[in-house]
């Protein structure tokens, strides 16, 4: 009984039937590889095989990577594209709609090929992730085709890999890259879309109280940045200051309430929130808002706050510079002379002591230091 068992063992390991196999590297030596990244706020995610060229430099693309499409000679293709890798499907994955090359493709997973050409590729999407490679392609399937221009590349690349470049807040480059080709597709998102979508999602759940008015604020102060959607952002703006369980009126709700009333039209309105903002923010904090009405060229109003902020935090380094810039702002080199003399004994360190120092130069030369 024990040789019987042992002979049906034995033969299950040679034929790799009736038990499964351990675990070892993919065939060819080729290695597994995971790459992602989050563009905005939409993860992309690429699952593929790194073959390497091993010494066949100048054989790679059009001899062993054929041209266009091709029987394989195995599976049910006749006209199979490239796989974009080695094994199994070559995946990605999108967690939100995007465009790709300017052409949109809704969020999934995605079976990914290459219809290789030297002047032009096509990269093809297909709504079919779970086959093998390519031998079992079939073209109605397809998502989306792009086509794209490959890339000469100056320095070989041995095993086949993805990466991210030229990403930005909206979009990066994707690219294929081995041997000496590269081969790019521009993946864009529309953020401001999605985020807002995302804050309207949040807010109807936990973040409509955990962490409390901050999540309102977020969304709030998103809006007011990005100069979009200000009547939502100003009903998020009054969650933040007025809701009965998580609101609070303070520096950051008000100020942020304030700007979006000025984006409005509504500059009444936005003073006299931030009259009532203003005494309970902190010294950085009004310091920062009388910069930020210097930057809007508001400068008498931005000498108010340096004033009044000097009242509440007297003989500080931050409101002595305040000072410095409103005067000189204003045309006031005297006064402005005066408070940058004053700054320059509490400068807190030699880059300070520096800046300041440069400032009184150009005062006593009658120019404006800001």
């Amino acid at each position: 009984m024990k040789k019987t068992l042992l002979i049906c063992f034995l033969s299950a390991a040679l034929t790799g039937t009736g038990f499964s196999q351990l675990t070892a590297p993919p065939d060819g030596g080729n290695k597994k590889a995971v790459v992602g990244e989050r563009i905005g706020i939409t993860d992309v995610t690429i699952h593929y095989d790194r073959p390497g060229v091993k010494g066949r430099e100048g054989k790679i693309w059009g001899q062993l990577i054929h041209v266009g499409y091709k029987d394989l000679g195995f599976g049910t293709s006749k006209a199979a594209p490239w796989r974009a890798g080695a094994n199994e499907n070559t995946t990605i994955e999108f967690s939100t709609d995007v465009k790709i090359g300017g052409q949109p493709l809704p969020a999934g997973k995605y079976g990914f090929f290459i219809a290789y050409d030297p002047n032009e590729c096509t990269l093809i999407f297909s709504k079919n992730s779970t086959s093998w490679g390519s031998f079992f392609y079939v073209d109605a399937e397809d998502v989306l085709r792009v086509k794209v221009k490959p890339v000469p590349l100056d320095k070989s690349v041995e095993r086949l890999k993805y990466e991210f470049m030229d990403q930005t807040d909206n979009s990066a480059t994707i690219a294929l890259l081995w041997e000496k080709l590269s081969i790019p597709f521009k993946v864009e998102v529309d953020l401001d879309k999605l985020q807002f979508e995302s804050f309207r999602r949040e807010l109807r759940g936990e973040r409509s109280f955990s962490p409390g008015w901050q999540s309102y604020h977020q969304a709030a102060r998103y809006a007011a940045d990005k100069n979009t959607n200000l009547e939502e952002g100003l009903a998020w703006a009054n969650r933040a200051i007025n809701d009965p369980f998580v609101g609070e009126a303070n520096f950051q709700t008000l100020s942020t309430k304030a700007e979006i009333l000025s984006k409005l039209g509504r500059t009444d309105e936005a003073d006299t929130i931030m009259k009532k903002g203003l005494p309970l923010g902190t010294m950085q904090e009004i310091h920062n808002y009388g910069r930020q009405l210097m930057a809007e060229k508001k400068n008498k109003e931005a000498l108010d706050v340096f004033k009044m902020n000097y009242q509440k935090n007297p003989d500080q380094f931050t409101t002595l510079m305040g000072l410095t810039r409103g005067y000189s702002a204003n045309g006031d080199y005297k006064n402005a002379l005066k408070y940058a003399n004053l700054a320059l004994l509490l400068a807190p360190n030699a880059q300070n002591k520096t800046n300041v120092e440069a400032m009184i130069q150009k005062l006593k030369d009658g120019k404006d230091v800001n």
